[in-house]
């Protein structure tokens, strides 16, 4: 019986040794395939993601804007567009580049913005660029100019000012242009005192 026990023993302890020898044997080939198994769940990850950047990429580019020819109205006002780096209050300057391949075109920047404007026809006179997808207006008036975001509702930079509008503004400010609200007064009739027209409405 001890004999049968010892043998049973020994059996089981080389079952034992011999499985784990057997793992241990296999050991480095699972350590394989499991990193390989990584490897490629990696790759497959890195080019999903590649895919999806590249779709994300496409859809964030934007359409091309298609530049329209402009008409006689709009490139007479493109040519009388001060070009140049124009000065502004608080520091601040634009500055406007035509376009030589694209008549009427022009390109404006200045700190943290670059505009793509054309003319368009006023009904006041004054010379105005618009960039109608950025939503920016630049308006140049005879004694200075000014560019406006109509998106923001403000002011992008103000008082700027070209040489040839300082004269004006010079000559504006040594004699001011009449008020919208100066009655005219008719030849050969002088303006009417108060107390006169005071005095004629009593009597009636």
């Amino acid at each position: 019986m001890k004999s049968t026990r010892l043998s049973a023993v020994n059996w089981f302890s080389t079952v034992r040794w011999l499985m784990l020898g057997a793992c241990a044997l296999a050991a480095p080939a699972l350590m394989a395939q499991v990193q390989g198994g990584v490897s490629v769940t990696t790759q497959f990850k890195t080019k999903s993601n590649a895919t999806l950047s590249s779709r994300t990429s496409q859809k964030v580019q934007k359409t091309p804007v298609v530049e329209v020819a402009l008409t006689t109205a709009e490139l007479l006002i493109a040519q009388r567009v001060e070009v140049g780096v124009v000065q502004c209050e608080l520091g601040q300057f634009v500055e406007l580049v035509a376009d030589p391949k694209v008549p009427g075109y022009f390109d404006v920047s200045g700190k943290k913005f670059r505009f793509r404007m054309a003319p368009v026809v006023t009904s006041t006179g004054a010379i105005r660029l618009e960039d109608v997808h950025a939503g920016a207006v630049w308006l140049q008036l005879s004694n200075k100019s000014m560019l406006m975001s109509q998106k923001l509702g403000s002011r992008l930079a103000d008082a700027c000012i070209t040489p040839a509008q300082a004269v004006v503004a010079q000559a504006m400010e040594k004699t001011p242009p009449p008020s919208l609200l100066d009655s005219p007064v008719v030849a050969g009739q002088l303006p009417m005192s108060p107390k006169v027209a005071l005095s004629d409405h009593t009597a009636q």
